[in-house]
């Protein structure tokens, strides 16, 4: 179950501010730890071991509200599995990430988001599927119309991104804070005099869900 967001608000109360947990799921070497560090750090490194749990922060300063994102990266290997779900308990989002050269993580990536149904009540979390590695797309071994397809039909965000190349990386962060923000803005339509707003992503290439808030 996904703890509730709790927004600080200004003396006015104008420019709220949301607090979000957002996970990373996936085999080992899909490049999650590289994605975390390309999107808050803005640099790459090749290989960034995760034992157990590795946590980023990182602020996004909208025109409607600021949000900052607890982003947690867990670790691939399949000792860990068992205690993952202790770090993504009270998550409100997650990426499933595979890399688009081995057909073997986007079924284990299946997998996790069979774990996240479990644990979490249908539109109690933000799901996207991520394909990595898009620098290696001469090597893909799964077409972007089978990721697009699979996302499709769970309802899940879906972009390809490329930690090495920076490829969408902020795309599909932005992405999932523009959906948590709209549901935010949904719990407090009612009593908002400004009504909704969204965030502009422009030509990102995020593929969005079938049915909006």
């Amino acid at each position: 179950m996904a703890q509730k967001a709790v927004p600080e608000t200004s003396s006015e109360g104008i420019h709220p501010t949301y607090m979000h947990k957002v996970v990373l799921l996936g085999s080992t070497s899909v490049g999650k730890s590289s994605l975390a560090y390309r999107y808050v750090r803005n640099d790459f490194k090749e290989s960034l071991p995760t034992v157990g749990c590795s946590f980023f922060m990182q602020t996004l300063n909208l025109e409607v509200a600021t949000i900052k994102l607890e982003i947690w990266d867990t670790a691939g290997q399949e000792k860990y599995h068992s205690v993952c779900h202790l770090y993504y308990r009270g998550a409100h989002a997650a990426l499933l990430v595979y890399d688009i050269t081995k057909k073997e993580t986007l079924n284990r990536a299946k997998l996790w988001l069979r774990d996240l149904e479990k644990e979490f009540l249908p539109d109690e979390i933000v799901i996207a599927l991520v394909g990595n590695k898009m620098d290696l797309a001469a090597e893909r071994e799964v077409a972007t119309e089978e990721g697009e397809e699979f996302a499709r039909t769970k309802g899940l965000l879906f972009m390809e991104t490329s930690a090495k190349s920076n490829h969408q990386v902020n795309d599909i962060f932005m992405a999932i804070a523009q959906e948590l923000l709209q549901r935010e803005q949904k719990k407090a339509s009612a009593s908002s005099p400004h009504g909704r707003s969204t965030v502009d992503l422009g030509e990102s290439g995020v593929k969005r869900r079938c049915c909006q808030f």
